[in-house]
């Protein structure tokens, strides 16, 4: 396993030539300029990334990964622990939201078990258990500081080993709003209560129990905001540093992520932690219902590109936006021109 610095060193930003290509070829189509807005903004977007402007999503795939989480010991959330590897049984099986969003976008779905507590050896699982499950972060570490540096890694080679144009990044884990809002109050000096929300749906009371872990979490810990896998170790989840690796995998490989909602933007933030030059390479898909979603999201200098009250995870957001981004492309590729089309064009 190549190390974590090997492949940060090697990310650049994207260069803007290819995006202001795909500008003047959309300036010269049959619709007034800047008319299609985002969707205008995608295009450009794909094309910087995969440095063309013929840029294509014929290949797409939503990586979901699983992994659980010692911190609902602490009665954080309204499910119990045995949910995630359930639900794993029921992505396999093609029956989950993300499966059926999957389905509409074209995309396919690669379901990765990062940490689920289960012992699971199911067809069609991609196995990368790097433990069964953190630890309670209110009592110590919710990992080691290796452990952290492989998540990440781990993440990054699923990208790079796999074929595709675009990923929409996903999530699975009863308990893992608790360590993404960790994360975020500590790569945003800020409160927990200021970010932290029901999750799954608890109760007031376990919306209390929730924030005072988080804050008992980050005081036994003291995660150092400059020193992103201390964060990680300390506070996230063996699926967040997944996600991140995927993101900056990805990057790797000039190719464009969609990032789903508050766990994914928790990963997000760790990337870009590790890898500022990363943030030129992902979207956040959608605006998670999840409380703080949208202070994360303007922590990144990222705006979702939906908002449709979601708070599912899974992928389900990335999903929808892929399946946006592709219509976008469509736009991009088959209306015509003023000149093809006989139309005068503005004076």
């Amino acid at each position: 396993m190549k190390r974590l610095e090997d492949y940060l060193s090697a990310l650049k930003p994207v260069h803007p030539d290819k995006a202001e290509r795909a500008q003047r070829r959309m300036d010269g189509q049959t619709k007034p300029r800047g008319s299609l807005g985002r969707l205008e903004e995608l295009v450009r977007f794909v094309a910087s990334v995969q440095d063309t402007a013929e840029p294509v999503l014929n290949r797409k795939i939503i990586f979901t990964l699983a992994g659980d989480h010692g911190i609902v010991e602490e009665g954080v959330s309204a499910y119990p622990m045995s949910v995630t590897a359930q639900m794993v049984r029921n992505f396999l099986n093609g029956g989950a939201g993300v499966n059926v969003l999957a389905r509409h976008a074209g995309c396919e779905v690669v379901v990765v078990d990062m940490g689920v507590h289960a012992d699971l050896r199911l067809e069609g699982l991609v196995s990368r258990k790097i433990a069964s499950g953190t630890a309670n972060f209110t009592r110590g570490p919710a990992m080691t500081r290796e452990q952290a540096e492989r998540s990440v890694v781990t993440g990054i080679e699923l990208a790079l080993e796999r074929d595709f144009d675009v990923i929409g990044t996903g999530d699975m884990g009863i308990g893992n709003t608790t360590p993404s809002s960790a994360v975020a109050s500590a790569f945003m000096d800020i409160d927990p209560g200021e970010i932290t929300g029901r999750g799954t749906g608890v109760d007031d009371e376990g919306l209390r129990r929730k924030t005072d872990a988080i804050r008992r979490g980050m005081a036994k810990n003291n995660p150092d905001p400059k020193d992103p896998l201390d964060v990680l170790a300390k506070v996230g989840g063996f699926e967040i540093g997944g996600i991140a690796g995927l993101i900056i995998g990805a990057g790797l490989k000039n190719r464009p992520v969609v990032v789903d909602g508050y766990i994914s933007t928790a990963g997000a933030l760790v990337a870009v932690a590790l890898c500022p030059p990363v943030s030129d390479y992902f979207i956040i898909s959608h605006l998670s219902a999840e409380k703080g979603h949208d202070r994360i999201a303007a922590f990144l200098n990222k705006r979702p590109l939906i908002d449709l009250g979601m708070r599912l995870g899974e992928g389900t957001g990335a999903a929808l936006a892929i399946g946006i981004m592709d219509g976008a492309l469509k736009l991009y590729y088959d209306m015509a021109t003023f000149d093809e089309a006989g139309v005068d064009k503005e004076s």
